[in-house]
């Protein structure tokens, strides 16, 4: 700030040491250097609550960017469990609509009795085949009506 020297801090002393005179100079310099204390101890102290003061501003900052990041990501997160959930229930609705069309098809009951005992009876097996002269077999899958009966 101030650029003296050692020359001019010696002609400070040296016109104090006229003006003031020899008995009231060491108390003047004591007075001074007092004053010197008292404003570099201010100093220090206005620099440090000015440091402590941008230091909160620098938390508080990086704490709104950080509480932004994480909205980001809440958002994100959140959007990403909408689609997987409406993807889900109509995964789930498909599902259902199948598992009924099936549950209805197995209650509905059977046309006839002609097509039901049709529909046991194995196919017709070609009649040059070796080795199969047996009769022909019914398939192990219960008739229509049998179905209809249980439920």
């Amino acid at each position: 700030m101030f650029d003296i020297g050692f020359s001019e801090l010696f002609v400070i002393a040296i016109v104090a040491l006229l003006v003031l005179g020899p008995e009231r100079l060491p108390k003047a310099a004591r007075f001074a250097g007092l004053w010197v204390r008292r404003a570099r101890a201010q100093w220090h102290s206005v620099k440090s609550e000015l440091e402590h003061e941008l230091a909160a501003e620098e938390l508080k900052r990086n704490l709104r960017e950080t509480e932004q990041t994480l909205r980001e990501a809440h958002d994100e997160l959140k959007s990403g469990l909408d689609v997987a959930r409406d993807r889900l229930q109509r995964e789930g609705d498909a599902l259902r609509r199948g598992v009924d069309e099936i549950d209805a098809e197995l209650r509905a009951p059977a046309s006839s009795p002609s097509d039901a005992a049709e529909s046991t009876e194995a196919p017709a097996l070609p009649e040059g085949d070796a080795g199969l002269d047996a009769p022909t077999q019914q398939l192990p899958f219960p008739a229509a009506d049998d179905v209809a009966k249980r439920q």
